[in-house]
């Protein structure tokens, strides 16, 4: 009888307003990374605060990390969340890649 092989879970990928709510929240938590974002987007606080919460923000916060990789590993680090888990999550909004 051979040994049985441990079980993963397999937890579903986060949804996209849970993902982008976790780096906004790492966003809130490094000034530095906030700003490098803010000005990759072209915000100001004031827009920041007017487009959080919307779709097109939500997408632009994913793809901000899933561009930046020392800030994708760090996110996930920090949320428990694999990198794969976060490039499904990608790929759905992005099918072309």
């Amino acid at each position: 009888m051979s040994p049985a092989l441990p079980r993963t879970q397999s937890t579903p990928p986060p949804d996209v307003p849970a993902l982008a709510e976790a780096c906004l929240g790492y966003l809130a938590e490094n000034p530095d990374e906030l700003l490098a974002f803010m000005q990759v987007a072209g915000l100001d606080p004031d827009a920041l605060r007017r487009t959080s919460g919307s779709p097109g923000f939500q997408h632009g916060l994913i793809d901000y990390f899933a561009s930046n990789e020392p800030l994708l590993l760090a996110l996930c680090a920090n949320t428990g969340t694999t990198p794969e888990a976060f490039m499904r999550v990608w790929h759905r909004l992005n099918p072309a890649g």
